[in-house]
């Protein structure tokens, strides 16, 4: 089986193409010419370099595929020009697909987001049934990830096979960039996390939701959603488990919502348009913050045989991952 992936030099698809390889399947993979190559090393692979908004020039490399599984997305909390983002996450979907069912690309997988569930401020554990519209997306990534998904269902409904996964938040080793969640740790290994304010997650494992990747071409309903999560824990908990690994502290201390919305718009303010560089809180975060991303994966676990499983291992193997590459410098290493 010939599979094309996208986003493959990124955390979540960088596992997926390892679990596809291990699978014996014969892998294209598509990067950028900006993208970093080191989750690729040792995969045997054909590698397309091109751009999911100028969708045309893949039209050779999907030819003859059997497969395409589009992992990739344009995943920041704070863009300069919230275009770019639509142009990758929606446009470049919807552009992607039209060209799989135009060659003969016979499955695909499509990887959402939890992002674009209907979450509650009261910490009620959603599903895919839990109403939900566009207005109910904070800021440009959900956004653009609720119309990209939108245009995933649209082809489903039409008759191509795609299949809509919605990992909740991800950790485990290889996370590179690092992604939002990622920083999180990065930060508390670093003694960067004075405080903390109310909110909550779902952590799953990258590892299940990679192979997920692989069992959703053959299982599960063709347009329907699958969240794919783990535990669903507050902010606080998340630190504190991590505190009980690496016995570093963890912050005592909760800021208010006000508080934090505060620093994030001088944040914005100052590094952002100022400075032109990324800020390290954002307007955008801190509104998603009200909000506890608490889900339920029973969907995923009866249709699709996902299994749930405690993070602890993923938030530790992530916690290896970061020290040994440099990314806490100011850290020993975990507890044994």
């Amino acid at each position: 089986m010939r599979v094309f992936i996208t986003g493959a030099t990124g955390f979540v698809g960088s596992h997926v193409a390892q679990k596809y390889a291990a699978e014996g399947a014969q892998l294209c993979l598509l990067t950028r010419k900006t993208s970093r190559l080191e989750g690729l090393e040792g995969l045997d692979a054909d590698i397309v370099t091109g751009d999911l908004r100028q969708p045309e020039g893949l039209r050779s490399a999907l030819t003859g595929c059997d497969a395409l599984v589009h992992v990739a997305a344009d995943y920041r909390l704070w863009v300069r020009d919230p275009k770019e983002m639509y142009a990758a996450n929606v446009d470049g979907t919807r552009e992607l697909l039209r060209l799989a069912r135009e060659v003969g690309v016979a499955r695909v997988v499509y990887t959402s987001s939890v992002a674009t569930m209907g979450f509650k401020s009261d910490g009620t554990v959603v599903d895919e049934d839990t109403p939900v519209s566009l207005a109910d997306m904070i800021g440009h990534y959900k956004r653009s990830k609720f119309l990209g998904e939108q245009e995933a269902i649209r082809a489903a409904v039409a008759g191509q096979h795609v299949m809509i996964l919605n990992p909740t938040t991800p950790i485990g080793p290889g996370d590179a960039k690092p992604t939002p969640t990622g920083r999180i740790i990065v930060d508390f290994l670093n003694r960067r996390f004075p405080a903390y304010v109310d909110t909550g997650l779902n952590l799953v494992d990258v590892g299940e939701v990679a192979r997920m990747h692989v069992v959703a071409l053959d299982r599960g309903t063709p347009g329907e959603r699958y969240i794919l999560g783990g535990e669903n824990l507050t902010l606080k908990q998340i630190l504190d488990r991590m505190s009980a690994i690496t016995g570093l502290p963890s912050p005592t201390k909760k800021v208010p919502h006000a508080v934090a919305m505060g620093f994030a718009f001088f944040d914005e303010m100052i590094t952002g348009r100022l400075l032109k560089k990324e800020p390290r809180a954002t307007v955008e975060a801190v509104r998603m913050g009200k909000k506890m991303m608490f889900a339920s994966s029973a969907r995923a676990e009866r249709e699709l045989g996902f299994k749930v499983l405690p993070i602890y291992n993923a938030l530790r193997s992530a916690i290896d991952w970061f020290v040994m590459h440099g990314y806490a410098h100011s850290f020993d290493g975990p507890k044994l």
